[in-house]
């Protein structure tokens, strides 16, 4: 189940808006996919996400995906346990398995609800 409580990037990325910083990951649904990650490569802090736009890549066993910033603003963590524990992703994509926080610098914009981003994996699945 994809929490209620977060956003959605069509491109599988969860969003959490905390006051003017955004948690972002990738879903249950995006891991599940790529199968057992390998490798995770993830912006600085300091850099600048813009929404839409590639902003790392994640790798498994099976394929290589970029990922893309669902929001736009600065860098300003990083999941650097992910570094040494890709597998956190697949083990806890809404939780420890977090990617970067960014500080908004606009709104979010044109991000889904969890029931709209549930149908679009449901469609995207047959």
């Amino acid at each position: 189940m994809n929490p209620k409580e977060l956003l959605y990037a069509k491109s599988h990325e969860w969003v959490k808006i905390e006051g003017d910083q955004a948690v972002v990951g990738i879903t249950h649904f995006a891991q599940e996919q790529l199968g057992d990650l390998t490798f995770v490569e993830l912006p600085q802090p300091g850099d600048e996400a813009v929404a839409g736009t590639e902003i790392g890549t994640v790798e498994s066993v099976k394929a290589a995906s970029e990922i893309y910033s669902p929001v736009s603003g600065d860098i300003v963590e990083v999941n650097a346990a992910l570094e040494n524990a890709p597998e956190l992703v697949n083990k806890d994509a809404f939780g420890a398995g977090w990617l970067f926080k960014v500080k908004l610098s606009a709104a979010p914009e044109g991000l889904l609800d969890a029931d709209a981003y549930a149908a679009l994996c449901a469609a995207e699945a047959h």
